[in-house]
């Protein structure tokens, strides 16, 4: 039992070393996958890291499920790339897609059956409930005990077999199914001791209880250092002009251009970039006050994880995708008015046309109505009012 005084600070201590091996984990997978931008399995470490924080589901209250759900459609926004680079060329790739994404989906179902609003500790010791792949009383162990860690892996472009990667989808739940070697640690916190039920606690240690469903790296964020500041880089490796790490460069410009390139911009801030000629495509990501001008695009312009983007198409682009940004002004040139715009989980987003000399602005739809008219879902952007 832990002391009356403080208990709910011990309790979230210890809850934070419980998860600080899993948290560093995944910040070993995301440092990996930035370490590996110019693999051509880029995609496949994207998918993994944007989704492996689902891990730290333990550390949320209330909604596990949702998170979890969160971190999958992360996944499948890079995983949707690799079925189009592969589908028609390399069917391993089709199945690891299946494979991996299939871990989040069980891990879901799992939730919801066992867990739906969150880990319950006992008041009496750590009983955990029945795991959902435990053995029938009596009955052998359906998974072999989990070996010791080995050396961090080398990244060879290779994807796993369909063997290897069902054992190791079976043996991330047989971690995820410890019971009491997971909660053994845990100390109960008595009533006087849970700050809902006592205001006066809430004000003592100066304790921040949001949710840590936010959190990318729930559990142990905290404990790890900020990111390094990295060298700006404006370089041609390949087929891709690499542009990243850029602050307060306003003069940025790409030249000598050719159809089959592609530009990708990463974590620039402040800057404004001009693609001169025609190339394939652009991906801005992570990127915030960017001002961008560019010629001629074949294929598409897609801003992700962003905010406060300007795009000025000087000649023509087929389509634009903006995801999970928040705030982008597109001006169009007259001969780009058959550009088409997707959006997804974006908002203040304007699209400016040319007319009489100057252009005029049209915000891209955020809201919408849905209504069954009888025979299928009928959905149309609703006016703003006012």
């Amino acid at each position: 039992m832990c002391k009356k005084s403080g208990g709910l600070i011990t309790f979230r201590r210890e809850l934070s070393d419980l998860l600080k091996p899993i948290s560093e984990k995944i910040q070993e997978i995301q440092n990996f996958r930035e370490c590996n931008r110019g693999s051509s399995q880029f995609n496949h470490l994207s998918a993994v890291s944007e989704s492996i924080p689902a891990l730290g589901w333990v550390a949320v209250s209330q909604k596990p499920v949702p998170y979890v759900k969160e971190m999958n459609d992360a996944a499948i926004f890079y995983t949707n790339r690799v079925l189009k680079d592969y589908k028609d060329s390399d069917k391993r790739h089709v199945e690891w897609v299946g494979s991996y994404l299939s871990i989040w989906t069980e891990l879901q179902a799992f939730i919801k059956q066992h867990h739906t609003t969150g880990l319950v500790w006992s008041k009496i010791g750590p009983i955990a409930p029945p795991s959902l792949f435990a053995p029938a009383p009596g009955g052998p162990s359906p998974l072999p005990p989990t070996p010791p860690p080995g050396p961090p892996p080398v990244f060879t472009g290779e994807l796993p077999q369909a063997d290897s990667t069902t054992a190791q989808h079976s043996a991330l739940f047989a971690q995820l199914n410890q019971g009491e070697a997971i909660t053994k640690a845990l100390k109960h916190v008595s009533k006087d001791q849970m700050t809902h039920k006592n205001p006066a606690l809430r004000s003592q240690g100066g304790e921040n209880h949001a949710s840590p469903s936010k959190s990318r790296n729930p559990g142990g964020s905290s404990n790890l250092e900020p990111p390094q500041k990295r060298p700006p880089l404006l370089e041609l490796e390949g087929k891709k002009w690499r542009v990243e790490y850029f602050d307060q460069a306003h003069d940025l410009v790409i030249k000598e251009t050719e159809l089959r390139q592609v530009a990708y911009v990463f974590c620039c801030s402040n800057s404004t970039l001009h693609i001169e000629g025609k190339i394939n495509s652009i991906i801005v990501d992570n990127c915030k006050k960017l001002g961008m001008v560019f010629d001629n695009i074949v294929g598409i312009v897609e801003i992700i994880n962003s905010k406060d983007i300007q795009l000025q198409v000087m000649g023509r682009v087929p389509t634009i995708s903006i995801n999970k940004t928040e705030g982008c002004q597109v001006y169009l040139s007259k001969d780009a008015l058959d550009c088409e715009i997707v959006s997804a989980k974006s908002s203040e987003m304007n699209i400016l046309v040319p007319q009489d000399d100057d252009y005029r602005e049209f915000p891209v739809p955020e809201q919408f109505k849905t209504v069954w008219d009888g025979s299928k879902l009928v959905t149309e952007p609703t006016e703003i009012a006012g």
